[in-house]
C-alpha cells in the first residue's frame, strides 16, 4: 500500500514537471520568435528587444497564469461569477496602470511614436486594456479546453472500471451457476452408481481447470473456447447415460481467431436444461460456421414443457448484457420462442 502511494506521488510530480516543462517552452519559443523577427529590423536596439518583447510579455503572461491558477479555480469553477468579473475588471485595471506607469520610466521606447510624437494616457491604456483582455480570454480558454479534457479522461476511467466491475461481476456469476448444474449432474449420477462417474469428474475437472486458468483474459483462442464447449457436451451426454443426442457441427477454419470467454455456453445449458435432450428424432442441433473475422452460432432444441427452472436463470440474461457490454453494435441475437422449439442465432463480428 505504501508502495502504491510512493508511486502515485511520484507519477504526478512527474506529469506535473512534463506540464511545467511545455508551458515554459510554449512562452519561451513565442517569444524568441518575435525578438529574432524583430531583430532583422534595425530600428530596434538591445534595450528596446528587451523592454517591448521581454519584460511587457513577462507582464502580460503573469497575468495569463493570475487568472489561469486562481481567478478561475477560486471563483469561476465554483459559480462566483460576480466576484470573478470583478476581479477581472480590477486587476485588468491595475495591470494598465502598472504598464502605463513602466511606459513612462522607458518612455522614449513605450510611449513615443516613430514620428517622436507621444502617446497620450488614454490612448494607450485602452490599447493595454485590449491586449490584457486578450490574454484573460487566451487563459480562460485553455483552462476550459483542459479540464474538459480531463473530465472526459475521468469519466471515460469511471466507466471503464465501471464496465470491468460489472463484468467481473458477471463472470463471477458463470462458475457459480455452471458447477452448480453440473455437481448436481455428477452427484445423480453417483448416486446411482454409474460406472460414468469417474469420468464425468475428469471431465468436470478438465472444464473448471479452464475457466480458472484460461479465461483470465478479456479474449481466448477460439478453438479453446470451441474444445470447452465439447467437453461440456460430454458431460451431458455422460450425464444422460449417452442417451443426449446433438448435432453439433464446426464449419470454417478455426486458426487465430479469438472470442470472449463463457459466452456460448449459457445457450447450450439452456438447451439441455429445458429442452427434449434424449429424442433421437429430436436431437439438439448446434452449428457455428467461423470465418476470419464472423461467428455464426445457431442451436435449436424441442421444446420440453413440463422442465422449468424453479429459481430462473441467469444465463442468457448474463450473455445478452455482456454481449451489449463486449460487443457493441456487433453482434445480432436472434430468438425464437416457438411452440414446439426454441432456437437462437447469434452472430458476433471477432
Amino acid at each position: 500500500m505504501q508502495d502504491q502511494i510512493i508511486e502515485d506521488k511520484q507519477s504526478t510530480i512527474l506529469k506535473t514537471g512534463w506540464r511545467v516543462f511545455w508551458h515554459v517552452f510554449f512562452w519561451l519559443a513565442i517569444v524568441s520568435l518575435f525578438i529574432y523577427l524583430a531583430s532583422t529590423d534595425s530600428d530596434f536596439n538591445t534595450r528596446e528587444l528587451l523592454i517591448v518583447f521581454v519584460l511587457y510579455p513577462a507582464i502580460n503572461i503573469s497575468l495569463f497564469y493570475l487568472n489561469f491558477l486562481v481567478y478561475i479555480p477560486k471563483f469561476l469553477n465554483k459559480k462566483r461569477y460576480w466576484a470573478y468579473a470583478l476581479f477581472i475588471i480590477v486587476t485588468i485595471i491595475v495591470y494598465g496602470l502598472a504598464k502605463y506607469g513602466i511606459g513612462l520610466i522607458f518612455k522614449d521606447v513605450v510611449l513615443t511614436h516613430m514620428k517622436g510624437k507621444t502617446i497620450s494616457f488614454v490612448s494607450y491604456f485602452i490599447n493595454t486594456l485590449f491586449v490584457s483582455l486578450i490574454f484573460v480570454v487566451l487563459s480562460t480558454a485553455l483552462k476550459f479546453t483542459t479540464d474538459w479534457f480531463i473530465n472526459e479522461r475521468v469519466q471515460r476511467d469511471l466507466e471503464n472500471q465501471r464496465l470491468s466491475a460489472e463484468l467481473a461481476f458477471l463472470k463471477s456469476q458463470i462458475n457459480p451457476h455452471f458447477l452448480f448444474n453440473s455437481l448436481n449432474s455428477i452427484y445423480s449420477l453417483a448416486y446411482q452408481r454409474s460406472e460414468t462417474t469417474p469420468e464425468a469428474i475428469l471431465k468436470l475437472s478438465e472444464i473448471m481447470r479452464y475457466m480458472l486458468y484460461e479465461c483470465n483474459d478479456n479474449r481466448v483462442d477460439l478453438s479453446k473456447e470451441l474444445q470447452y464447449l465439447h467437453n461440456y457436451i460430454d458431460l451431458q451426454k455422460i450425464r444422460f447415460g449417452n442417451k443426449a443426442f446433438i448435432d453439433f457441427n464446426v464449419i470454417g477454419d478455426v486458426t487465430n481467431q479469438q472470442i470472449v470467454p463463457l459466452l456460448l455456453i449459457a445457450f447450450i445449458e439452456n438447451a439441455f436444461k429445458h429442452g427434449v435432450a434424449n429424442d433421437v428424432t429430436s436431437p439438439i442441433k448446434l452449428l457455428i460456421n467461423v470465418d476470419a473475422s464472423k461467428l455464426h452460432f445457431y442451436i435449436q432444441n424441442k421444446k420440453h414443457n413440463h422442465n422449468r427452472d424453479a429459481i430462473g436463470g441467469i444465463g442468457l440474461n448474463n450473455v445478452q448484457r455482456r454481449l451489449n457490454l463486449l460487443y457493441p453494435n456487433k453482434y445480432t441475437l436472434n430468438i425464437r420462442d416457438e411452440e414446439d422449439t426454441y432456437t437462437c442465432e447469434l452472430s458476433i463480428t471477432l
